[in-house]
């Protein structure tokens, strides 16, 4: 079942890069006592992920956080080596938003939002999602209904939910 309004998150382990290596990070790290938004989405690189998703979040970041908003994480099922360097390019990083990777979908799948299309080579992959997660806590959450679109999870969607 995936996440809604109340859910407190599981605890998974992440994978980010720091100096040039891949690093543990806890979910509890990044939310404990904090108020952040979390956004998740099929892959690195892929189309409306790259021209849409993360491009909407680094626009809409300051405004984000002049709403009180400590963090801004992008989560995907990919490796950490691929976010760390799609995080670059995309230049993320400068907007604050920091890439996570869950390579094994093991907080993808934990949270209900998990799906397969093979004809993609898309396997347990992330469902297009945003959600406002306050001390562990999801206190707002939208989820896209179809692929390719990035209309209610968008980072101007988002903070209008602030």
């Amino acid at each position: 079942m995936a996440i809604s309004v109340g859910d407190k998150l599981p605890n998974t382990q992440f994978l980010v890069m720091q100096d040039g290596i891949a690093s543990p990070l806890e979910f509890e790290e990044i939310s404990k006592g904090r108020k952040i938004i979390l956004f998740g989405l099929p892959g690195a690189y892929t189309g409306t992920c790259s021209t849409k998703h993360v491009p909407s979040f680094i626009a809409a970041a300051d405004d984000i956080r002049a709403k009180g908003v400590e963090g801004i994480y992008c989560l995907s099922v990919n490796d950490p080596y691929v976010t760390d360097k799609w995080e670059k390019e995309m230049r993320a990083d400068r907007a604050g938003i920091t890439m996570i990777a869950d390579p094994a979908a093991e907080f993808t799948k934990a949270i209900g939002m998990a799906f397969t299309a093979p004809m993609v080579g898309f396997y347990d992959r992330c469902t297009r999602f945003a959600a406002i997660v306050e001390d562990g806590v999801v206190t707002a959450v939208s989820v896209e209904e179809m692929r390719g679109v990035c209309d209610l999870t968008s980072g101007s969607a988002i903070l209008e939910k602030l």
